[in-house]
């Protein structure tokens, strides 16, 4: 086996239409390349142009992921002996290699999962804050001194790690997330073993090298290529097996309850990032252009496909037809297309092919709901695309925007994610039915109100069961410094980035330190002083 810095990437024979190479991807354990012990492998393909292969990576079984969790195990007492200011440095190296690297990262996580380059530079730049917050947390990680009851005590508490922690993130966003992550899980002194998401494995395959170059010690953060379904599973199935401490989870509501499931009858801490049916409330007293402006961005940047992407978009009756004409204006002039090779479009292609099949499924779910559907046409192809559409629609996995109007919090539609570009529109008569609405929902992760009612403005963040709420600002957006993550089935009430994620990778540890030479009990030898009774009264001082 050869070290991860000891060579550069292996480009296998075979020509793409682009001229871009075909790498050989490894796993990386331990610091070594390795391959799948079976020798399967699987391709990356470009969704935005699927005959561009990326690459061929191994698709790991039980043992590579075994392999993997033996070597998090072996690194971790190392690790988190090492000084935590130590361990904030390897950080800053990160960060500053990433802001080094910013463009290739950039153009590749567009060619891997057919984001815009704006957004994939806004993803990257997120997993450069990240490094660059948390790399001043190992001269911090505070515990605290505290006061004693007893005489000649010291009482103190510190943050200790948790172990080997599992990673598994979907594509979305696959710099950024895997960062909010595994930082804040290293900076505590645990180690990582990441199952990469399965569509991309080069820019995983990428970030690892990096980690490696800023001189993360072999055995910390540990790559393993795969499906969810395959080396996924086999990273969940380890915690019934006693060699996993903590799964870290960003994926769909029916696999994080599983995972829960599992982690909660081994009593093994877990952090479950789930989906959403966000909400965007719009009331008579809103800028209505800023408010189409949100509700537009939120809907199909991305095409659609972040777990913060407008779900429901709830209009009051007053300004439904205001804001319905101005919005669909928007929408049908939607610019699509591969931002690699066209300028000023809104969204790419969808992540993968296989995103897009759940896609079209979906789809049919808002058509049997009895939705009215007021615009897109499924699957963009030569035959059937918007008027701006530019490129080769045949070459791509690319759909149209859809809007979906008449919807009622009877109907499935309602309900379930639609994870693609697709808006479900439905109307409110008042604000407190707005805000039902809103809550109507299984899921609780981000959501929105535009209004210049501050009263509103006041009971919609007071009332909203969500974990992120933005007034008069979209759904969508995360700053690396604020709390990430939803409640009831979005998630587990844990939370990404910020100080708030040291709470998910530590646990608190109680010292008590008796210096007195004795035993000394608690609430049973404190002393205690007495009230005294005052003859005086002081009912008629005033």
């Amino acid at each position: 086996m050869t070290h991860v810095l000891e060579t550069g990437f292996e480009v296998m024979e075979g020509s793409n239409p682009n001229g871009s190479p075909r790498i050989r991807g490894y796993n990386i354990i331990n610091g070594q390349l390795t391959e799948a012990k079976d020798g399967s492998t699987y391709e990356s393909r470009n969704p935005a142009w699927i005959d561009d292969c990326l690459g061929e990576f191994p698709l790991s079984g039980k043992d590579d992921v075994h392999t993997a969790l033996h070597a998090a195990q072996a690194a971790f007492p190392g690790w988190a002996a090492t000084p935590a200011p130590t361990r904030g440095q390897i950080i800053g190296n990160m960060g500053r290699l990433l802001m080094e690297y910013k463009d290739d990262i950039v153009r590749l996580e567009t060619r891997e999962i057919g984001k815009t380059l704006k957004e994939s530079a806004g993803s990257v730049q997120e997993a450069i804050d990240t490094c660059l917050f948390f790399q001043s947390e190992g001269r911090r990680l505070y515990g605290q001194t505290v006061n004693s009851e007893l005489p000649d005590k010291e009482l103190f508490t510190y943050r200790r790690p948790l172990g080997v922690c599992g990673i598994i993130n979907s594509c979305n966003f696959p710099a950024a997330v895997p960062f909010w992550k595994m930082i804040p899980a290293i900076m505590c002194g645990n180690t990582c073993v990441w199952k990469s998401p399965q569509d991309s494995p080069l820019l995983s395959f990428m970030l690892t090298r990096i980690m490696h170059e800023a001189g993360l010690p072999d055995g910390v953060i540990n790559l393993i290529h795969g499906k969810g379904s395959g080396a996924g599973q086999h990273l969940v199935d380890a915690v019934d097996e006693g060699l996993i401490n903590k799964i870290s989870f960003t994926g769909s509501t029916a696999v994080g309850k599983m995972i829960g499931e599992i982690c909660g009858r081994n009593l093994v801490s877990c952090s479950l990032e789930l989906g959403g049916k966000n909400p965007l409330v719009v009331m008579p007293s809103a800028n209505l252009d800023n408010a189409v402006e949100g509700a537009y961005w939120s809907g199909f940047g991305t095409a659609g496909q972040r777990c913060t992407s407008l779900g429901n978009l709830i209009i009051h009756e007053d300004i439904y037809d205001e804001f319905m004409s101005k919005f669909m204006t928007k929408v049908e002039l939607t610019r699509i297309g591969d931002s690699m090779r066209h300028d000023d479009v809104l969204y790419g292609p969808m992540l993968s092919e296989r995103y897009a099949k759940d896609f079209l499924r979906d789809l049919g779910m808002c058509e049997s709901s009895g939705a009215t559907k007021l615009w897109g046409e499924g699957m963009i192809t030569d035959d059937n695309k918007p008027s701006n559409f530019v490129g080769e629609a045949s070459e791509g996995a690319y759909m149209w925007p859809h809007v979906y109007a008449d919807v009622t919090e009877d109907m499935e539609c309602f309900h379930e994610e639609i994870f693609g570009p697709a808006v479900t529109v439905v109307k409110a008569k008042d604000f407190d039915h707005a805000l039902h609405l809103a809550n109507a929902s299984p899921y609780g992760l981000s959501s929105a109100c535009y209004t210049n009612d501050r009263l509103e403005a006041y009971r919609f963040k007071s009332g909203i069961k969500a974990g992120m709420t933005g007034i008069n600002n979209s759904t969508t957006g995360a700053e690396a410094h604020l709390p990430f993550g939803g409640v009831k089935g979005s998630g587990n009430g844990t939370r990404e980035s910020g100080i708030w994620v040291i709470e998910a990778y530590s646990y608190w540890h109680a010292v008590n330190d008796e210096l007195s030479g004795k035993l000394q009990l608690a609430q049973m030898d404190v002393d205690e002083v007495h009230i005294e009774e005052a003859d005086a009264d002081y009912s008629g001082l005033a």
